[in-house]
């Protein structure tokens, strides 16, 4: 086996690894839970069998802990796009409307880092531009955690607020916009897998000056690339053998360019997706007066107690998304 061959082989190991680890994460959570109902069902014949207090409350306790933890198990297993289990960056940004729009925005800041903190997620402010009175412009912030881009995925969009501003003198009533988008991390560096299996190597008698050497031997080298169609050619050398490596060398860069194209072509896909931070795009009104209400308009959900919600307390939102969308790529 050659250096190439070991490189690739480790590379291989890696992302099957890779992909043990991403199953483990859904099938060890389902047997720890369906082993608890077996172990609940068990004692429950134990107790009728023989009434006991102790053992009684005990079930109780262990029930109420699975009210929680089967439907959190729900959502995560609806976490099945490419990305949702990538760290988050999380970009807000104020809509038009000066000051209110702007403190507004840094009102959403507040909720999601406080969202953030419940979930145990490390919160990382990257960018942020203040505003000239109060509030903020805009801000990048880095989320990382199991799934923070799946969990926050749904959030992408125009969040609408209504309430009587602190900023106007007269007590009038404010509609404020600010957008926010959610982008997946993306790997530090971008790995290039070139297998043997997938080149198809053809040597022949280079061309032009050379003398009679280029004449007599095949030491011109031809790669192509099976599953991109590339093909690259060498023919500067009179070695066979360092023709193929510059060609290899060629072939790497050119496969590593497509993928940069192909993650720019992706990111273009993603910021295209933004909307206009104006009335009728917003995917989530937030009403603090006349009366309190949240209302996401993609899945109907309200909850009248906007100060929780603004605490962090969003996940009801997440999960009707999830359960409604699955892993459907953006917020709809």
């Amino acid at each position: 086996m050659g250096a190439q061959g070991f490189w690739d082989d480790q590379e291989r190991a890696r992302e099957v690894i890779a992909e043990i680890k991403k199953l483990k994460e859904v099938v060890e959570p389902y047997d720890r839970l369906t082993g608890k109902v077996q172990e609940l069902l068990e004692m429950d014949a134990l107790l009728e069998q023989e009434p006991d207090d102790g053992l009684s409350a005990e079930i109780e306790r262990e029930v109420s802990a699975l009210d929680e933890q089967v439907p959190a198990f729900e959502v995560q297993s609806l976490l099945a796009g490419p990305d949702d289990r990538r760290d988050a960056m999380l970009e807000i940004s104020a809509g038009a409307g000066g000051t209110e729009a702007q403190d507004w925005a840094q009102m959403l800041m507040r909720m999601y880092e406080r969202w953030a903190a419940r979930h145990g997620f490390a919160w990382e402010v990257l960018d942020l531009s203040e505003g000239e009175e109060a509030g903020i412009k805009g801000a990048m912030i880095e989320i990382r955690g199991a799934y923070a881009y799946g969990f926050l995925r749904p959030e992408a969009g125009v969040h609408r607020l209504v309430r009587i501003s602190p900023f106007d003198a007269q007590a009038r009533r404010h509609t404020s916009f600010a957008s926010v988008f959610v982008y997946p991390e993306a790997d530090d560096e971008i790995t290039i897998e070139v297998r043997d299996e997938d080149i198809r190597m053809d040597v022949f008698r280079a061309s032009g000056a050379g003398g009679q050497h280029v004449n007599k031997t095949s030491s011109a080298v031809r790669l192509t690339h099976i599953p991109s169609g590339i093909v690259v050619s060498c023919q500067q050398e009179r070695s066979q053998f360092k023709n193929k490596a510059t060609a290899m060398k060629m072939l790497r860069n050119a496969l590593y360019q497509r993928e940069v194209e192909e993650r720019e072509k992706k990111k273009a896909a993603i910021d295209a997706a933004k909307t206009d931070v104006s009335f009728g795009n917003q995917i989530r009104s937030y009403v603090f007066q006349p009366y309190t209400m949240v209302n996401d308009h993609r899945t109907e959900l309200k909850i009248p107690d906007v100060r929780k919600v603004m605490d962090g307390g969003i996940d009801p939102f997440i999960e009707a998304y999830l359960r409604k969308f699955g892993a459907s790529a953006g917020a709809a």
